[in-house]
């Protein structure tokens, strides 16, 4: 009884989200679009001619948002084209997004993480990149600890991959939740950027125990 109750509720609140119906209405895949939008709008994340990587990308709202935002700022080619270089990870199938690179499989592996690598060489003549994103969660249980046991590990591997990728001026994004483990997370992104900063965009929640946490400049 209890469960059909959530369900209800959380329907009820999806349904009348006004976040939920401007993604319809603009074409982007979910919400999540427009807290990427209010942390870039802050903080400038995204510039022309940049190589982002989008981790755990599916269904492909950062994607997205990302392209608008290269398209917006020009510099493109004379066929529409953007001026940067996207690219998604996802072990999840996602729909083709233009101007995106999507890799399906585990960004941990060997063959995934060279093939990016030779994308990004190909097209800059450099395996670096200036942004990773990762809008990554675990599937939730319930347990408080548990799921932020699972959220810490997320977070500790888009660290690693951003430490494997950067470029020393690159900046990583990620999600996060507010409670046990996210002190230790600000700690690791404290020792390994010069600029640490959280951000909870209006686009989350409040109920949600969400927050994005951005590295900027590799120390």
């Amino acid at each position: 009884m209890e469960k059909n109750k959530f369900n209800q509720n959380w329907l009820h609140d999806h349904l009348n989200d006004p976040y939920v119906k401007l993604a319809q209405k603009e074409g982007y895949r979910a919400r999540a679009a427009y807290k990427l939008k209010e942390i870039d709008e802050q903080d400038r994340l995204i510039k022309p001619a940049q190589v982002v990587v989008d981790l755990g990308c599916a269904p492909g709202s950062w994607s997205q948002y990302v392209r608008h935002r290269m398209r917006a700022l020009g510099g493109g080619d004379v066929n529409g084209g953007i001026n940067g270089v996207i690219i998604g990870i996802d072990m999840l199938p996602m729909e083709p997004i233009a101007d995106v690179s999507f890799f399906e499989g585990d960004f941990r592996e060997p063959t995934t993480d060279q093939a990016l690598r030779d994308l990004v060489k190909k097209i800059t003549g450099s395996t670096q990149v200036d942004l990773v994103l990762s809008d990554m969660a675990p599937n939730l249980s319930g347990v408080a600890l548990a799921d932020a046991a699972r959220m810490a590990d997320l977070a500790e591997l888009a660290l690693e991959f951003a430490l494997a990728h950067l470029n020393p001026q690159g900046a990583l994004l990620i999600k996060c939740f507010h409670g046990s483990g996210y002190s230790q997370i600000v700690e690791q992104f404290k020792r390994v950027f010069k600029v640490v900063a959280p951000r909870k965009p209006k686009a989350s929640r409040d109920k949600s125990s969400e927050i994005f946490l951005l590295g900027r400049y590799l120390k």
